[in-house]
């Protein structure tokens, strides 16, 4: 019998904001790959939409985006923007993406991860805090994207070995897609 417990699940959602924050902080500016750096905002928001999608997804995109634009030097809303939409994006389907096929999971990261690094560093471009656009490719969109995978890896795993689903779900129900689309989680083990 599976239960939705809503207060387990928002601590499950604020204890990964909060680890994501703190390594967007404490981590992502002193490992550097050329001029790229690790984009935990972005593994935090893509999390989010992969295991649940739909509003809550975008919602943490944006929130998350906010955060780092916040916690940057750049313009106010860029990365707010592009995790808001890679959100919309990565959560359309509304169900746990993770606990599927977990390299296609990886791979559609990989790819919302280059074009939102990519729309980033070029507005960057934009506002005259980047060199050029080999700079923005090469040094900066590359690297970011790498590291922003590989630190998305460990999170992917973990979340891929833990069962996501609806209120009262059992195996696809009735009940079970009423409860994902309206954006409820339980996380338990697999069996």
């Amino acid at each position: 019998m599976a239960f939705n417990d809503k207060n387990r699940d928002k601590g499950g959602l604020v204890g990964l904001a909060v680890l994501c924050g703190v390594l967007q902080l404490a981590v992502a500016p002193y490992v550097a790959l050329g001029n790229g750096r690790a984009n935990f905002a972005m593994v935090f928001s893509a999390l989010i939409a992969m295991l649940v999608g739909g509003r809550r997804g975008v919602i943490c995109g944006f929130l998350s985006g906010l955060f780092f634009d916040l916690c940057t030097t750049g313009a106010i809303g860029v990365m707010a923007f592009c995790l808001t939409v890679s959100s919309f994006v990565l959560g359309g389907e509304e169900r746990n993406r993770l606990s599927g096929d977990f390299g296609a999971a990886v791979m559609s990261f990989a790819v919302a991860a280059f074009f939102v690094s990519l729309g980033y560093h070029f507005s960057m471009l934009l506002l005259g805090q980047a060199d050029g656009i080999i700079d923005v490719l090469v040094f900066r969109t590359l690297p970011t994207t790498l590291l922003t995978v590989v630190g998305f890896l460990p999170f992917a795993y973990h979340y891929s070995r833990t069962h996501v689903t609806g209120a009262g779900m059992v195996s696809g129900g009735q009940h079970g897609r009423r409860g994902a689309a309206r954006g409820e989680m339980y996380v338990g083990r697999k069996r």
